[in-house]
């Protein structure tokens, strides 16, 4: 005859990171959130911060709804760990405008065009589109479509947003018409 021994195990307990607190610069202010370490930036931005104009699409680095500017570079807020923001500096389509609330010529530009159907990609193209000029990567229509093959629109208003894009690539140029 055999016994069976029965083994008791304490319950089992979560453990892991808890929240920190966590210091962002996020359009010329500091914004402090509590945050676990592995909250995505686009989370804590739409979740946290309440800043929803940067849109969650694929949440999976695919698709540039995202698009958002760190430290003056583009980056996908969702394949970007908050904490890994500390002591940098996050621009979104809310920091766009002028303080006065200003539209940024590439905003102006997208209304302008019509460069948008949905609106949903809207703020990533847009984000995508300022930093591709001051990168001096719009010589072109195919370097345009190059630069901005990140950024995904599900309505294909691709012709619109390069007509926004190389209009404002032109004005600042002093190449195109007049700023209106």
């Amino acid at each position: 005859m055999s016994s069976t021994s029965q083994v008791t195990r304490p319950p089992a307990t979560v453990s892991g990171p808890g929240a920190l607190p966590v210091t962002l610069m996020v359009n010329g202010s500091a914004k402090v959130a509590d945050l676990e370490p592995r909250v995505s930036l686009l989370d804590a931005l739409r979740d946290h911060l309440d800043l929803t104009g940067t849109k969650k699409g694929c949440d999976a680095g695919t698709c540039g709804a995202c698009t958002v500017w760190v430290d003056g570079r583009r980056v996908l807020a969702c394949l970007t760990l908050a904490i890994s923001c500390e002591g940098r500096e996050v621009t979104t389509i809310e920091g766009l405008a002028g303080p006065d609330g200003e539209l940024h010529p590439m905003q102006r530009a997208f209304i302008e065009h019509d460069a948008f159907q949905c609106g949903y990609c809207t703020p990533g193209q847009i984000m995508s589109a300022v930093a591709l000029l001051e990168e001096g990567n719009a010589e072109d229509d195919a370097a345009i479509a190059e630069y901005m093959s990140g950024n995904l629109c599900r309505c294909a208003a691709y012709p619109n947003i390069r007509e926004a894009i190389r209009d404002v690539r032109d004005r600042s140029r002093g190449d195109g018409h007049a700023a209106s």
